[in-house]
């Protein structure tokens, strides 16, 4: 059982599993179990060069940061189980008992960040009543969005990025998970509004 599963291994899955990874010694998130699903094959990342946003040399890659921010994950918190070469299939359940299937396995999860693309080859069971035409992308390109109020779809499942009906943009995505995180922080520390920031100690 996942206290969090994350469903999506780019910009905003990553960050959102870093952002909960980085409070493990958090009187509130100790003990917590959180994983994330690194379907990443259809990222948009994986063909995006980068010159402006904050904090990256211009000219790195999408293909780089998929790299590199799975290695960021596993060398900064090793704690936050990375599932690979799993496509999910489906999604059913309610807040404290959520129930994702891949093509390889079943996991059960208290809660479930879904972020993954935005296109309309989106298939995963259990979003079919949440689907609408994304509004902040050009009708053409048919892209999705799942409803949502604030990243929430409904108690315990979060979407974030792209789908959750931001628009396309590296920084923006980053942004959306590491809200996400942060909102599931505040859950866990019983709806006390939370942040983790480390600090260079003087």
């Amino acid at each position: 059982m996942f206290d969090v599963l994350v469903i999506g291994g780019g910009a905003a899955g990553m960050s959102c599993a870093l952002v909960l990874g980085s409070a493990k010694n958090k009187e509130y998130a100790k003990g917590k179990r959180v994983g994330i699903i690194m379907h990443q094959k259809a990222s948009h990342l994986q063909s995006a060069l980068f010159n402006n946003v904050l904090g990256l040399t211009p000219g790195t890659t999408g293909a780089e940061i998929l790299e590199k921010g799975k290695a960021q994950l596993a060398e900064q918190y090793p704690h936050v189980h990375q599932i690979e070469n799993e496509k999910v299939k489906s999604v059913y359940g309610d807040a404290g008992y959520f129930i994702v299937t891949t093509n390889k396995n079943q996991y059960k999860a208290n809660m479930v960040v879904l972020a993954v693309g935005y296109t309309n080859l989106f298939n995963i069971k259990g979003f079919e009543n949440d689907i609408i035409p994304h509004e902040k992308s050009l009708a053409v390109k048919e892209r999705i969005a799942i409803r949502n109020t604030d990243h929430l779809v409904r108690p315990g499942l979060f979407v974030a990025g792209s789908l959750a009906g931001w628009r396309s943009q590296f920084a923006t995505a980053c942004g959306s998970g590491a809200h996400v995180a942060t909102d599931i922080l505040t859950i866990w520390n019983s709806g006390v509004h939370t942040k983790v920031h480390d600090k260079v100690l003087s």
